[in-house]
């Protein structure tokens, strides 16, 4: 018991060594933090265009972080829950989700304890399964539907070029990409629509929904349109410039995953094999593995290597995934 109480002990230090370190080394540096506020009264006392419109670029997206943490429902739990089952686009409700959940730990629970009896096992994979599944099917289904929308964004963009280039208003123009799209970028665009026709202004209707969507490129449409707005200008010749970068956005975003696919392919399969050879070998002889379940020992032994591969494959997932 003893022994216990120190690998316990030894591995709750160095965890909190390690949160300690993380903290101390990830924290804002006050050089970098005294550049930017030079930086930006050099924007907003200068005479130079190009200062003034990233001055007003600054001061558009100030105003708009508070905004899209409010309504992204970071004070609740279960706002934040039923926006995500929103922003999949699959009509999924909170109840058909919780139900789900329930059902998958109940199920996982019974099952894990009926082969092996033991009950925090069986309690610990029953959670795991019934949160962790559903959550990773959820963010799947937003993550197929954020690609949609950023590959049809640029179409979308000059469509809206063409409308303004031949004289229609920025409105209406929206109307006939709601029409002529399909798929993600229609909907949310007839949303968008929808709130302009009950009284919505333009910038609430697009705020709306890029607080929704919390996708940067549709963030820097709404910016552009609110910049255009206070300095004025061509704006189909900006949307027109936005769209080229869009792609160019996307061509390195390609490039990038195409690169990193050899690096995550084998991350996939090193972190699978511990758990392919463990399933197998208790497949063939279940009482050769039978005391990981029951011993105390073994149990903190297989958590630690648990958590050692979960800190592994953290690292990794980190090392192959860039930000574009």
């Amino acid at each position: 018991m003893g022994n216990t109480i120190q690998l316990i002990l030894m591995a709750g230090g160095m965890m909190a060594a390690m949160v300690l370190g993380y903290a101390a080394l990830s924290g804002p540096s006050a050089s970098k933090e005294s550049g930017r506020r030079l930086q930006s009264v050099r924007f907003r006392h200068s005479d130079s265009a190009v200062d003034k419109v990233e001055a007003q670029y600054r001061k558009t997206v100030a105003a708009r972080k508070p905004r899209a943490g409010k309504i992204a429902g970071s004070g609740s739990r279960m706002e934040a829950l039923e926006l995500r089952l929103h922003r999949t686009g699959k009509g999924w409700t909170m109840s058909q989700y919780l139900y789900v959940s329930g059902g998958l730990t109940l199920a996982v629970l019974l099952l894990v304890f009926v082969k092996t009896g033991a009950p925090l096992l069986s309690l610990v994979a029953g959670l795991f399964v019934g949160i962790g599944l559903p959550h990773f099917i959820v963010g799947r289904a937003i993550g197929k539907r954020v690609e949609n929308f950023t590959t049809r964004l640029p179409d979308a963009l000059d469509l809206l070029v063409r409308g303004l280039r031949s004289g229609l208003p920025v409105t209406e123009t929206l109307g006939v990409v709601a029409s002529e799209l399909p798929g993600p970028v229609g909907e949310e665009f007839k949303l968008v629509t929808d709130r302009i026709k009950v009284g919505r202004t333009m910038e609430e209707a697009l705020q709306d929904t890029a607080d929704r969507l919390n996708m940067p490129e549709f963030n820097f449409f709404c910016i552009t349109l609110a910049i255009q707005r206070e300095t004025g200008g061509n704006l189909a010749e900006t949307l027109s410039n936005l769209s080229d970068v869009l792609r160019k956005r996307a061509q390195m975003k390609l490039k990038v995953k195409a690169m990193s696919s050899e690096s995550k392919a084998s991350a996939y399969i090193v972190g699978s094999l511990p758990f392919i050879v463990f399933a197998l070998i208790y497949t063939i002889n279940p009482a050769y593995l039978s005391k990981f379940f029951v011993d105390e020992r073994l149990i903190i032994a297989g958590l630690g290597g648990l958590t050692w591969l979960g800190i592994g494959s953290f690292i990794m997932a980190k090392m192959v995934n860039f930000e574009i």
